[in-house]
């Protein structure tokens, strides 16, 4: 049984493919979305690609922050000065990874009515830009400047924030409602004449030099006893191995044990089939002949 032909056997009774490759990879390994559904018309062949499977870019290499780029997400992430190189997991994982996870599971309800597959083709520049519709709308509407540091949740506002501690350590603001808004005043004994009027974009820079030198004198630990928990939506900021320790996340058992590796717990939970998390990954090859022995073919 040659290779191929033991790739044809595994689509025949596939409910999903997924094609990670540039456009026309697969076609040139004969295993075009044409030739697969003859031979399994409910197959959801799933692609993912980074600037989709057609247009002038289709071709072209990138990464997660090259889609960022040109989706207009990149230019809206960071300080006044420059964009911030953020983590890939806004193109790749999010506006690649998870939206064609949805349009798969989209194809699939479909296929219960039809009784049809279909291709989903997942860009991360298509999926960058659908993240950013908010914002989008905003700008439209005259409520978002382009300019970084200049609006209510990149960083212009005092209180959507981050500042330093006194211990070189960080602590995030968060509290845009007027009910959390009030509860961070008073907890920080604030000038409630200073700080009135939220929405004044005029005083914000006072306000965060303000707010900026008050987080400067006490340890994160301490504002985080202080403020933590009390409805002001203020939280420590936190790396990795912070995370893993950190009480309140034990108590959710937000992270998990296994086989001795620490990973974070299976999401979203599910109140009658709840989530299981999966094995370690295998080494290379190590199911080949669990899946020949299911496709019944014979041993040479």
């Amino acid at each position: 049984c040659s290779s191929d032909l033991l790739v044809l056997r595994l689509i025949d009774t596939a409910d999903v493919l997924i094609d990670p490759y540039r456009p026309g990879v697969m076609e040139k390994f004969g295993f075009s979305p044409k030739i697969l559904a003859e031979r399994n018309p409910g197959l959801v062949y799933g692609r993912i690609t980074g600037y989709g499977q057609t247009g002038t870019l289709s071709d072209f290499a990138g990464h997660d922050i090259d889609y960022l780029a040109i989706s207009g997400a990149l230019s809206a992430i960071g300080s006044k000065d420059k964009p911030s190189v953020p983590l890939n997991l806004i193109a790749d994982f999010g506006a690649g990874g998870m939206l064609l996870l949805n349009g798969i599971l989209a194809a699939l309800l479909e296929r219960e009515k039809s009784g049809k597959g279909q291709v989903v083709d997942a860009a991360m520049v298509d999926g960058a830009a659908q993240m950013m519709s908010l914002f989008y709308g905003y700008m439209q509407a005259g409520f978002w400047s382009v300019n970084r540091e200049s609006n209510l949740i990149d960083g212009g506002a005092p209180y959507y924030n981050v500042y330093e501690t006194k211990d070189g350590k960080f602590i995030a603001l968060g509290a845009l409602e007027p009910q959390f808004y009030q509860r961070l005043i008073d907890l920080l004994k604030l000038d409630k004449k200073e700080f009135e009027d939220p929405l004044n974009a005029k005083k914000w820079p006072v306000q965060k030099e303000r707010l900026a030198r008050i987080f400067k004198q006490k340890t994160r630990a301490e504002w985080t006893d202080l403020l933590f928990g009390e409805n002001s939506c203020v939280a420590p900021v936190l790396n990795m191995k912070e995370a893993i320790e950190f009480e309140p996340n034990k108590s959710r058992s937000v992270f998990i044990e296994q086989q001795g590796v620490i990973q974070p717990a299976p999401a979203p939970r599910f109140s009658r089939t709840p989530s299981k998390a999966g094995k370690l990954p295998e080494k290379y090859g190590l199911d080949t002949r669990e899946i020949i022995q299911q496709l019944k073919i014979p041993k040479k």
